[in-house]
């Protein structure tokens, strides 16, 4: 299971439509460690002069490895953070998580950063189990 929902929130979203704001709070409180390296990461950003960052810091276990996947592969987890924060995330191996300004996906960066290159470039022998 992706998130501990809540009998009440889970009531309303039986009944129509929830808000973000009440979704993202549902996944912060689910998937404490994902939020810290996504919040952390976006700190990062914002505090960067080329307003760039990325968390190349494996998991500490199994179970946090677990919560980054599920919010970084889950379309709705994910867009939901990235309508919340107002950013676009970016996703390599099981935990190389970076952060750009919606304003950067056509740039160089982004592009360079999903782009299948990009991807065999951050390969190594230690990332193979993940």
């Amino acid at each position: 299971m992706s998130l501990d929902v809540s009998p009440a929130l889970l009531e309303k979203a039986e009944r129509g439509e929830v808000t973000d704001a009440e979704f993202v709070t549902c996944v912060k409180e689910s998937l404490p460690y994902a939020w810290e390296v996504i919040t952390g990461v976006i700190a990062d950003a914002e505090g960067a002069a080329d307003g760039f960052a990325d968390n190349e810091t494996p998991p500490p276990s199994e179970a946090a490895r677990g919560q980054l996947l599920r919010a970084l592969a889950s379309d709705a987890i994910r867009g939901g953070l990235e309508r919340h924060f107002g950013v676009k995330l970016a996703f390599q191996n099981c935990h190389r998580v970076a952060v750009f300004k919606q304003s950067e996906v056509a740039g160089d960066r982004y592009r360079a950063f999903v782009s299948p290159r990009g991807q065999l470039l951050n390969q190594s022998p230690e990332l193979r189990d993940c």
